[in-house]
């Protein structure tokens, strides 16, 4: 089996996809795509992944868009570790857990929208640093409510799992962004904890960052 991942260095959907493959213990080729230079639109990066977007997962050329569909896969066909618990409600209480990120602070916080900020409603860059703070933070309040009762070290217990992927690249655009995440104290703990353990270091983006 060829895994290919065409990602960017810095997308958080990018990084997850990244830290699930290393936790996994899977090999596969990278290909970068430059969202700053727009490459993810172009005609390549659309007839791989129509909603010009990254990451996609290509698997025997077969591709696999949207970090969630793509981490259920390696779990699906890798299952060892697993990302979620064998209990039917602690899997869907761990899937609400990487929603709250995945749907509710990204796709309001990701590039195209902010960029939307500034060019239909004439945001400027601390309006728009501002609106990227909110959202993160009303999630993470949230989240660290949901989480509070969990062992740790890790929002997976003593090892990580699917809310831990979905966490530590928020944590990371949080502190880019200048969040005080003292007021989240199980979720820096689970950052922690991730920030020691080989497979998130492997996944870091300031190891894929252009020279």
């Amino acid at each position: 089996m060829t895994l290919r991942l065409f990602d960017y260095w810095r997308s958080s959907a990018s990084y997850r996809v990244r830290i699930a493959l290393a936790l996994k213990g899977i090999a596969y080729d990278r290909v970068a795509v430059d969202l700053l230079s727009a490459e993810q639109a172009g005609a390549a990066n659309v007839a791989r992944n129509p909603q010009a977007m990254v990451p996609t997962l290509e698997v025997d050329g077969t591709p696999i868009t949207q970090s969630l569909a793509i981490i259920d896969w390696l779990d699906q066909t890798h299952p060892t570790p697993p990302f979620y618990p064998a209990d039917p409600v602690a899997r869907a209480r761990v899937l609400a857990q990487a929603m709250v990120i995945a749907a509710d602070i990204h796709p309001i916080d990701n590039m195209r929208v902010l960029k939307r900020l500034s060019s239909q409603f004439g945001a400027d860059q601390a309006a728009r640093d501002a609106w990227y703070r909110h959202w993160i933070e009303l999630g993470l309040a949230a989240l660290e409510v949901m989480t509070a009762d969990l062992p740790g070290p890790f929002l997976g217990g003593a090892a990580p799992g699917l809310a831990d992927i979905f966490l530590v690249p928020q944590m990371f655009n949080a502190r880019r962004g200048g969040v005080d995440l003292t007021r989240y104290p199980r979720l820096v703990m689970a950052d922690a904890a991730a920030a020691d353990h080989p497979a998130f270091a492997a996944a870091h983006p300031e190891r894929f960052a252009p020279a």
